[in-house]
């Protein structure tokens, strides 16, 4: 039965009222920080929340063994996080559902800061200038998290709760592997539908691209630069490495004609060298370089083609080079290797959200294309459901000054109650 009016009305007072307390969890949730590995105390914080609440909540941890059997998991490295990944499980009364059943999914991690001097205010600020919340991981995607837990207190705080089973995750090691939502997926976790709040500017993801991260190491030989043409410059045989990556990136990017949600972007395949490192001495010629890089992928397009077109791109490029021929480069995978998913129009979660949506904005609900990592993918394609990708405005994503605009929190969290409400349907709570 749809939603009343009058419910409909109590549920965005409800929203409203509490959102003040939002906004400050979101900010004491930006000023815990932790960078990769490190994001253990804001997940125990979630982990509260959760229990506070009286959900099932669990800490699960990132089996390597179990996700090294998977082949959409990310390739584990060195610096993989092993913070848990929290759940937690409202059950409704009944043991006959009054709805459908939903997972909403949060990543906690967040990705570095860069140079302190370049940010206005300090990464961790969570400082508040107008409309706009700063801070590392306040769009990206803390207040998104924030969200789905406060879109329930919503419910709570009129004596209501979801007549349906609701997970609520907050998982790790979303911007480099993926893994902590596919630990969920491992341990079978699922529902009819998911709602991840990732800052989309208030519209849902229609399709997005796969993701690979790889590093190539060469190595050659040092001498004096006296004696440059005699060695074998590290730096620069890479260098032609590069070159054939950004020759393979045009080749995937002409593939785009005839892809329905990709060919009106200019470039949905970016390849970008984002780390080196090489040399050790300015009057050395470097004898070692290494490249950390990340390519996209377009949905249909298995991660481990692409793998097998970086391979023979780097042997291609490395016959045309005689240090490389002798010493051939190293090629590893250290991150992700997931692939794209399209969210075919028309489900019933889907209309349900474009309800709730124009309800709260009085706008029809658009859709985007993501040319970016997002941990709906593996609901999409592991669990084949309704993966609905829709968050809150944010600028400068992964970059200096990252802000979240506070009063797109407040219609985003809104929406998520009123679909929580209609597509979970609502029982008085549980006494």
């Amino acid at each position: 039965m749809p939603l009343s009016p009058e419910v409909k009305k109590t549920i965005e007072e409800a929203v409203a009222k509490n959102f003040k307390d939002e906004v400050a969890f979101v900010q004491k949730m930006v000023q815990y920080g932790g960078q990769r590995g490190e994001e253990h105390e804001a997940l125990e914080e979630m982990y509260r929340q959760y229990t506070s609440r009286g959900y099932n909540t669990t800490r699960l941890e990132m089996d390597h063994q179990i996700l090294a059997q998977h082949s959409s998991a990310g390739r584990v490295s060195d610096t993989h996080s092993k913070a848990p990944v929290i759940i937690g499980v409202h059950e409704p009364k009944s043991t006959t559902p009054g709805g459908k059943s939903l997972i909403l999914n949060g990543h906690i991690d967040i990705v570095p800061n860069g140079p302190k001097e370049l940010w206005t205010h300090d990464p961790y600020s969570a400082r508040i200038e107008g409309d706009w919340l700063y801070g590392r991981g306040g769009a990206d995607m803390r207040a998104g998290a924030v969200a789905n837990l406060y879109a329930l207190d919503a419910l709570r705080s009129i004596g209501k709760q979801p007549a349906s089973k609701v997970i609520i995750e907050s998982v790790p090691e979303e911007e480099s592997t993926g893994n902590g939502t596919m630990t969920t997926h491992l341990a079978g976790y699922t529902a009819d539908a998911v709602l991840i709040p990732e800052p989309t500017n208030e519209e849902l993801v229609r399709a997005n691209v796969g993701v690979i991260w790889f590093k190539v190491a060469v190595a050659g030989r040092p001498v004096h630069v006296l004696k440059a043409k005699e060695g074998s410059n590290a730096i620069e045989s890479i260098w032609q490495i590069v070159g054939g990556l950004k020759e393979l990136e045009k080749e995937m990017n002409d593939q785009k004609q005839g892809r329905l949600y990709f060919e009106h972007m200019a470039s949905p395949i970016n390849l970008n060298v984002a780390m080196i490192q090489g040399g050790d001495w300015a009057s050395s010629v470097p004898a070692w370089c290494s490249i950390d890089c990340r390519v996209a992928l377009f949905p249909g397009v298995t991660a481990q083609e692409v793998a097998d077109k970086i391979e023979r791109k780097i042997a291609e490029v490395s016959e045309t080079n005689s240090f490389l021929r002798d010493s051939p480069a190293k090629l590893s995978w250290n991150g992700f290797f997931a692939e794209g998913y399209v969210l075919e129009p028309g489900s019933a979660a889907e209309e349900v959200l474009k309800t709730a949506h124009q309800q709260v904005t009085g706008a029809e609900l658009t859709s985007m294309t993501m040319p970016a990592y997002l941990d709906t993918r593996i609901f999409a394609l592991e669990q084949n459901i309704p993966a609905l990708c829709y968050g809150p405005i944010g600028e400068s994503i992964h970059g200096f000054d990252e802000r979240v605009s506070i009063s797109s929190i407040q219609r985003v969290t809104t929406t998520i109650a009123l679909f929580i409400a209609e597509w979970c349907g609502l029982e008085d709570i549980a006494t």
